[in-house]
């Protein structure tokens, strides 16, 4: 059996505003039905696979299970990073948790926000690699380059240039080094002599042989994880990594660490598609522009426009774009992004001065997203605050109360169990509750299927942090937004 490793503690900016720190781009259904991380599960299930472990932080961990759940996947063990460290500290963590329970496992180790459109091709890749891996070499998937790309490192093989045919099936061949980030006439060069492949970040190796390689080739980082996981807690089906062993780590990734000192290295060349979605360059190349080179998603429009992306996120926005040339428009409900096409790896810098300025859209999303669902705000005044908030089946809000402000819920799908000081009571569609100020209260969602009710608040502060949490079946601490 392999072990997938699903890595998703990162959050991107080049995909802002649809991707932010809050809830980044793996969430999040950019190419398709499903999102990032759901196509990631999904494609590394199924015969010859075991349960996926994640390494993911606090923040989503709820998202995690939530997004497995809707997609029929059970995880195996979910791992939380205390702080990003990285990917060298996520792997050896993995690979030193999986060593207690299987020590002669097989780990397939694959960031969750890439997209490969032909899992079963991507599945016989993998399954030609896996000799090699059993046989104690690190085995990485090198992409086919579709062009001289500068944000990519590459990967030499070690012998003649790889011909990429019709029929070309994949197999395990020498890999000679890794290269990093090219400039534009170094990327042509290596492009042109058919001897380098893109560098996907996604390995295949035996627990063993990864850890070998990181006692020879980074020994420090061993000894401070071992520890965070012996001092690790159980916690409601997760994986606490100790923070204060965590936090004495450096911030390496497994490429610096590892992988360009190991010379036990094998690629598996894979040419059936692949993106990491970098930009929304690349959102754009995988959505399948039209003749124009148009693409456009939800409540969009383009009139006699070439080579853009159009892109609404709300229902009730409409987004159009008239003689429009090479450029990326994404609207959200409180973000709007229209950029140069040209410019994508840019983005970042919108979110770097959106954070100069204060302003909550470069990290926070317009949902905000809890283990019991999600609420969004509708109407901030100086001193009320109108929000919807979406429950789940059979989830329940902690019993809590503020210090200052009241709330009014009315119910405005299904129904709820609400708390109120010593009173229960069954609230259903189009009727309300009263919350006093300082009132011990819960709503909770009784039924099978989501709950939503519109809370008005009224008082003189009215921020996440304002609660006092008597019980809480996410055990969340005081003050814990939620």
């Amino acid at each position: 059996m392999i072990t997938p490793i699903l890595l998703c503690g990162g959050s991107g900016t080049r995909l802002w505003p649809l991707s932010r720190k809050s809830y980044p781009k793996q969430f999040v259904p950019l190419v398709g039905e499903t999102t990032l991380f759901q196509a990631s599960a999904q494609r590394l299930s199924g015969a010859g696979y075991a349960a996926p472990m994640v390494l993911t932080n606090s923040d989503f961990r709820f998202i995690v299970t939530e997004q497995l759940a809707s997609v029929g996947i059970d995880p195996g063990a979910i791992l939380i990073e205390p702080a990003g460290r990285n990917t060298a500290p996520a792997v050896l963590a993995a690979a030193l948790y999986l060593q207690q329970s299987d020590p002669d496992a097989l780990m397939l180790v694959a960031p969750s926000d890439h997209v490969v459109p032909d899992a079963g091709a991507f599945r016989a890749a993998v399954a030609a690699g896996e000799a090699a891996a059993r046989a104690g070499q690190i085995v990485t998937f090198g992409i086919k380059p579709t062009h001289a790309e500068t944000g990519y490192g590459y990967l030499e093989l070690d012998g003649d240039p790889i011909a990429f045919t019709p029929d070309f099936s994949p197999r395990a061949i020498g890999l000679k080094r890794f290269v990093e980030k090219p400039d534009a006439a170094t990327a042509e060069a290596m492009l042109a002599s058919g001897r380098f492949l893109w560098n996907a970040g996604i390995f295949l190796f035996s627990v063993q042989a990864i850890l070998a390689a990181f006692r020879a080739h980074a020994p420090d980082l061993i000894a401070p994880i071992e520890a965070a996981i012996a001092a690790g807690e159980n916690d409601l089906g997760f994986f606490r990594l100790d923070p204060a062993a965590w936090e004495a780590l450096d911030d390496i990734s497994i490429d610096y660490a590892v992988m360009e000192k190991a010379d036990n290295l094998t690629v598996v060349p894979f040419a059936a598609g692949w993106s990491d979605l970098g930009g929304w360059d690349a959102v754009w190349r995988e959505s399948g522009p039209d003749a124009q080179g148009v693409v456009t998603s939800g409540a969009a429009t383009a009139i006699d426009c070439e080579n853009s992306l159009l892109r609404s996120e709300d229902d009730s926005l409409e987004v159009v774009g008239i003689g429009l040339k090479n450029v990326i428009a994404v609207a959200m409900p409180d973000a709007v992004l229209v950029a140069d096409a040209t410019r994508g790896q840019d983005v970042k810098l919108a979110v770097a001065a959106l954070k100069a300025k204060g302003a909550k859209q470069a990290t926070e999303f317009p949902l905000d997203h809890r283990p019991w669902g999600w609420f969004e705000s509708l109407v901030v005044g100086e001193r009320f605050q109108v929000k919807r908030i979406h429950v789940h089946p059979g989830a329940a809000l902690s019993l809590q109360s503020h210090h200052h402000r009241s709330e009014h819920w009315i119910v405005v799908e299904g129904t709820a169990r609400v708390t109120v000081d010593d009173e229960v009571k069954l609230v259903s569609e189009n009727q309300s509750v009263y919350i006093p100020l300082g009132a011990v209260h819960r709503m909770e969602n009784p039924g099978k299927l989501p709950m939503v009710l519109i809370e008005v608040q009224t008082g003189s502060y009215l921020g996440e942090d304002d609660i006092i949490r008597y019980e809480d079946v996410y055990a969340r601490g005081q003050g814990a937004k939620g």
